[in-house]
């Protein structure tokens, strides 16, 4: 059986066939336009990652792509039921929620000598150990904690397995590339295959392998054994955020019937035609905001110092997400529970 369509071929397919959700071209370009002006600045350069969030590891070793592996196998719904009551944790004389909360986890076991980044320990870690890891500073506890139990477990047998214990060994076996080393990923790790079906084709977003790879160019800082000579190939990482903002900034656009059901806060299950259309879509808007900025560069005779990538935008987009947040309270983020955003 062919594999699934991947995930840049996947979202074009959905766009083209996408009944509910549509990309507005002038929208499109005023992103680009927004993001012209940040060209060049620590939000949209691979030194971000780590500048600009003080969860992220300093190091650029083995022990910071463990923490990068362990942090994206886990990095699933963080969306809470009700805004005003969510999972949080402090660390370090700070709060934080979403998936800063779990990063804040996983340092704050760290701190209190529990290695949470080593396979060893997590391929056998029980279901109470994990929820005193992941405990909320609230009555509201981090969701799916029964799957993330199930997938540390699953996850740190493979990895000791097949990789003696240690993600930088899979890194390695991708020589440096982008796409080798997402499908690897796919391969070997069950809970990455974010795989369904639209019309009749078999189509993927791979949105955790993807932003496992990303995260591991980020934090080896694309050098060495983080140089990967395809990383504009990856795409974006389709979440419930992302479409979120583009919807906002207006280059994303939903039907009448869609968006009332969004606002009632109905749930959309994972595969459901609304739910692939919404994600596929939004990864296609990605790459032509991606296509129309390096045009519009082009344009003003600029040469940036690193090529803008999809990667990049993601990352800028997510936060300005989060930093825009009351500014988007009347767009809802789509509803959906499961372990592959």
């Amino acid at each position: 059986m062919d594999g699934p369509l991947p995930p840049r071929e996947s979202a074009k397919f959905i766009a083209e066939n996408s009944r509910d959700v549509s990309i507005d071209g002038g929208g499109v370009r005023r992103v680009a336009e927004l993001l012209l002006a940040k060209a060049g600045s620590p939000e949209l350069r691979l030194g971000g990652w780590k500048a600009l969030h003080e969860l992220n590891p300093r190091a650029a070793d083995e022990a910071a792509v463990n923490w990068v592996f362990v942090a994206d196998t886990l990095n699933f719904s963080f969306w809470s039921e009700h805004e005003e009551h969510k999972c949080l944790v402090g660390h370090r004389g700070k709060t934080y929620s979403g998936y800063w909360s779990l990063c804040a986890a996983i340092n704050r076991a760290l701190d209190e000598g529990i290695p949470i980044t080593s396979a060893s320990y997590y391929a056998t870690v029980s279901l109470d150990q994990v929820r005193h890891i992941l405990r909320s500073d609230t009555d509201v506890p981090m969701p799916l904690i029964e799957e993330r139990h199930r997938i540390l477990n699953e996850t740190g047998k493979i990895l000791l397995e097949k990789f003696e214990g240690s993600f930088l060994n899979c890194v390695r076996k991708s020589e440096k590339s982008a796409q080798k080393l997402m499908h690897l990923v796919v391969e070997n790790f069950p809970s990455y295959r974010d795989v369904t079906e639209f019309e009749g084709k078999r189509i993927s977003f791979y949105k955790r392998a993807q932003i496992l790879v990303a995260d591991t160019w980020s934090v080896l800082e694309g050098e060495g054994d983080g140089c990967f000579k395809d990383i504009s190939s990856i795409t974006m990482f389709a979440d419930y955020r992302l479409p979120q903002v583009l919807v906002h900034l207006g280059a994303l656009k939903y039907s009448e019937e869609l968006l009332e059901k969004l606002l009632k806060g109905e749930m959309l299950s994972y595969g459901s035609r609304q739910e692939v259309e919404i994600r596929g879509c939004s990864l296609w808007c990605v790459e032509l905001i991606r296509d129309c900025l390096l045009e519009l560069i082009e344009k003003k005779g600029e040469k940036t110092s690193e090529e803008i990538n999809s990667i990049l935008l993601d990352y800028y987009l997510w936060d300005y997400a989060r930093d825009h947040r009351d500014d988007m309270k009347g767009i809802p983020f789509h509803r959906t529970r499961c372990i592959y955003y």
